[in-house]
């Protein structure tokens, strides 16, 4: 097995593999990225550089050497040192290709310059996806034409004719309506009045009993003297509702009440009255934390 194919290896698990005394082959993720121009998609890979300044044996590449053909590291290490001098050899008078890595070669200033194999992706997240270029949607625009009617030539013939006699005949039915339309909105305005006068005579003599009554709430409303600050359980639109709720209060230790109704025609229930807002807002934030977190404070 070459160089190469224990180099293209160690790239899908590494980030760097240095070759010693040559350079190391340096990867960094990148995303999937589209080219909007040839509606081309990329995977997600691992963009693949090589820094000639690492030339130091890391021992990885000659581990792995070792591991795979059974040799010492000293041997493999020894292996690469050969290959890499056959690279330096060959790049005095041409390219090196480095097999699914990429190409080496030396410019005018015998600077070493590397071009990656695009076709490889060394992010195995990436296996199985490659790039996929996306056809153009064409979508075709059908333009509706207006048939002419093959009645049309007839009808412009018809029409003349038709409109004169169309026109004697509604003047005629003009007249008559205008007749019938005046004793018809007569008779009408005498029904009408006829009808007006027997429901005054219903209203006027109706009466309204109510069989089974509902049983009165009498609400015991009164405002304690020196007390101003009241702590809000709740208003209700059903008086019975309210009622509950201070029998439910008084349960739990309050001396809860019935403070009347707002201006909404809600019935309010309060937890208790205070003589100062201070007590009252230190009581409040009590009831908060440990009753109700809707309660609130109201001043009279």
């Amino acid at each position: 097995m070459t160089l190469a194919n224990y180099i293209n290896e160690l790239l899908y698990r590494y980030d760097c593999v240095i070759v010693p005394n040559f350079g190391g082959f340096v990867t960094n993720k990148i995303g999937a990225k589209i080219n909007a121009s040839t509606s081309t998609f990329y995977p997600p890979k691992k963009k693949l550089t090589l820094n000639a300044y690492l030339q130091h044996n890391d021992g990885l590449l000659a581990n792995h050497i070792a591991s795979v053909e059974k040799i010492s590291f000293e041997k493999a290490t020894e292996k690469i040192s050969i290959e890499v001098t056959k690279w330096k050899e060959q790049l005095e008078t041409s390219l090196v290709k480095v097999d699914k890595v990429g190409t080496l070669t030396l410019n005018e200033d015998k600077q070493l310059i590397f071009e990656p194999n695009n076709n490889s992706n060394f992010l195995v997240e990436s296996f199985g996806l490659s790039e996929t270029e996306s056809k153009e949607i064409k979508r075709f625009n059908e333009e509706v034409k207006t048939l002419p009617s093959l009645e049309e030539d007839e009808t412009k013939k018809v029409i003349p004719i038709f409109v004169k006699r169309a026109a004697v005949a509604a003047a005629v039915v003009g007249v008559i309506y205008t007749g019938w339309n005046g004793v018809q909105n007569k008779q009408q305005q005498k029904m009408l009045a006829s009808q007006e006068k027997s429901l005054e005579k219903k209203i006027q003599s109706a009466t309204f009993v109510i069989d089974s009554p509902l049983p009165t709430i009498n609400l015991n409303v009164t405002k304690e003297e020196g007390i101003n600050f009241y702590i809000v359980a709740g208003a209700f639109q059903v008086e019975e509702n309210a009622v509950k709720k201070v029998e439910e209060l008084k349960k739990q230790g309050f001396d809860a009440k019935i403070l009347g109704k707002n201006s909404w025609g809600l019935t309010q229930v309060a937890f208790d009255g205070y003589k100062t807002k201070e007590l009252a807002r230190k009581e409040l934030l009590r009831i908060k934390e440990t009753v109700s977190e809707d309660a609130w404070l109201l001043e009279k």
